[in-house]
């Protein structure tokens, strides 16, 4: 138990020292800030999700003391208890449904991946009543942050605020960053808990530790319930209002999880084509590159989770030849 305690300590202190770099402003800082739910994560998924939820209280009371009160309640929504859960769930497990066989059931990795983009909009959902409770007082909120930001960033001597000749360019950027800072912010965040679980895993199984076997990625599948929960999140985003920026981004969530989940669709529909690497290394590069091509990924997942396209083509296959 002491063992427990020093790592969830000493993982706290590293995910506060992590998510405190933002406070510098410069743009390494912001990937630090994104690995914050790192070291807790392997804390969880090395030793105990009990050493998790010690870095998760740890780090958020660090924060407090050195940066203040506040701070202890936007590192446990943002980092601490999202990092805690989804290493909880990833070492979740059960006695196998097999009579006699000592195998144990590990909780789903398609449903991980579910759950990182479910933390994802929900830490941009609590986030939105700081800036306002409804659509236009958010929206307010939203552009007078940015307004000031702005300024901070556009000072010219002897002068405070914007210049004249940029205010109409840098209005306009504000009004279109209003629009598209809450769904853009939970598509970060979902990528970011993705990432940093599977890299958690991985540094996890380097050490040894990893008492969970490696999953197969390719094979990850969605409850149709989630199908179900998008449609709902899509219908309210049109909506208007609080809502409708609610919907928007558990919209845009949920859509990157389909695009993760479009991915091991292709991973599986390539194989045995003799240009598979370049198929997979060029639909990467397009989604890094130009990020629209994830809808495309977004609709191979949904229709995998419509019409079970990977299990039709292993029927279709038929079982492996003998070796």
């Amino acid at each position: 138990m002491m063992q427990i305690g020093l790592i969830g300590i000493g993982a706290g202190v590293a995910a506060a020292l992590l998510f405190a770099s933002v406070v510098s402003g410069s743009m390494l800082s912001i990937f630090l800030f994104y690995l914050a739910p790192l070291p807790i994560m392997i804390a969880a998924l090395g030793w105990s999700h009990w050493a998790a939820l010690i870095g998760a209280l740890g780090g958020a009371t660090a924060l407090a003391v050195g940066l203040g009160g506040l701070y202890f309640f936007v590192f446990l929504i943002a980092a601490g208890a999202p990092a805690w859960w989804l290493g909880y769930l990833t070492m979740l497990a059960r006695p196998a449904p097999t009579q006699g066989s000592p195998a144990l059931e590990w909780y789903p990795a398609g449903r991980l991946v579910v759950w990182a983009a479910l933390l994802g909009a929900a830490i941009v959902l609590v986030a939105i009543p700081s800036f306002g409770t409804d659509s236009e007082s958010f929206r307010a909120g939203l552009r007078g942050a940015l307004e000031q930001m702005m300024r901070a960033d556009d000072v010219v001597p002897g002068q405070t605020g914007l210049r004249a000749s940029d205010a109409s360019g840098v209005g306009r950027l504000i009004d279109f960053l209003v629009i598209v800072i809450p769904p853009t912010a939970a598509v970060l965040t979902t990528i970011t808990n993705t990432l940093n679980l599977w890299l958690a895993a991985r540094i996890v199984k380097f050490s040894g530790r990893l008492r969970r076997p490696w999953p197969d990625l390719k094979a990850i599948q969605f409850p149709r319930t989630v199908l179900a929960l998008l449609a709902a999140a899509l219908v309210a985003s049109f909506l208007g209002g609080l809502l409708g920026i609610m919907g928007g981004a558990l919209s845009a969530s949920l859509l990157v999880a389909y695009g993760i989940l479009g991915f091991a669709v292709l991973h599986t529909l390539s194989r045995g084509i003799n240009s598979r690497i370049f198929l997979l290394g060029g639909a990467y590069a397009a989604v890094v590159v130009f990020g629209w091509p994830i809808l495309a990924l977004c609709l191979l997942g949904i229709t995998d989770t419509v019409v079970d396209i990977r299990g039709r083509l292993a029927r279709k296959r038929g079982p492996p030849a003998p070796q």
